[in-house]
């Protein structure tokens, strides 16, 4: 509750600012506000993700819930589709702040419209994304404490690397590199996708976006990264006996 606190803050200052001001937009796209919150939403990640598996395996619970009739598919599916939903709740709740901000400040409607229907599914895919590449790393260890910290490293180290890499290669003239290295973090996927297929700007150097082409392969390998991610977990409750 502490971190959807943090998550909602500031669309409520943003929305304030809107409405004193009378501005005639908001301050942030719909579809870029998870990425510039995307340290609150990692550290909630690496909070639920070891949260929802790693005590179940640690203390081996798992084998209580197939005392019934239950498929492992069954136990994989409520697990990702749990923390996928309260990933979704805590992204999707400020962009509805934002658009009730907008509307009371008598924003155009059908632009704002828009803009919340593209925020929301781009926070969608995040929470997919999220929820699966969280959730595999959680289930490699029973222990909680390594669970978060492979979380946190995982989302945060490809970040870095990936935008000091993109920096390196603006300054040096490597323009069309800059959105092929955004295939290599899982925020960059994301900011890549939405920039190119639902209306916003990206956070790479000079808000440099994918070609269409590279686009259509952000998308396929966030598709792909999240089938991935249900496969080995399904792979890893086979492998304990399941």
């Amino acid at each position: 509750m502490l971190l959807l606190g943090v998550m909602c803050l500031p669309a409520g200052i943003m929305v304030a600012v809107t409405v004193v001001t009378k501005a005639h937009s908001l301050p942030l796209d719909y579809s870029r506000y998870a990425i510039y919150l995307q340290a609150v939403i990692g550290l909630y990640l690496a909070a639920q993700a070891p949260q929802s598996v790693s005590r179940d395996l640690r203390f081996r619970s798992v084998p209580l819930y197939f005392s019934r009739p239950i498929e492992r598919v069954d136990y994989v599916t409520a697990k990702f589709a749990a923390l996928a939903a309260a990933l979704f709740l805590l992204t999707a709740t400020p962009l509805v702040i934002l658009y009730a901000g907008a509307l009371l400040a008598k924003l155009d409607f059908a632009d704002q419209t828009k803009g919340l229907a593209q925020g929301l599914l781009t926070v969608a895919l995040l929470s997919l994304l999220f929820a699966g590449i969280g959730l595999v790393l959680a289930a490699v260890t029973p222990r909680r404490g390594f669970g978060v910290a492979a979380v946190i490293a995982a989302l945060t180290l490809p970040y870095g690397a990936v935008s000091a890499l993109q920096g390196i290669a603006y300054v040096q003239g490597h323009e069309s590199a800059v959105g092929w290295l955004g295939l290599f973090s899982p925020i960059t996927l994301i900011d890549g996708v939405q920039a190119t297929f639902l209306g916003g700007t990206t956070s790479f150097p000079q808000a440099l976006a994918p070609t269409t082409a590279a686009g259509g392969l952000y998308l396929l390998v966030t598709l792909v990264t999240v089938a991935a991610s249900f496969a080995l977990l399904m792979r890893r409750y086979r492998k304990a006996g399941l």
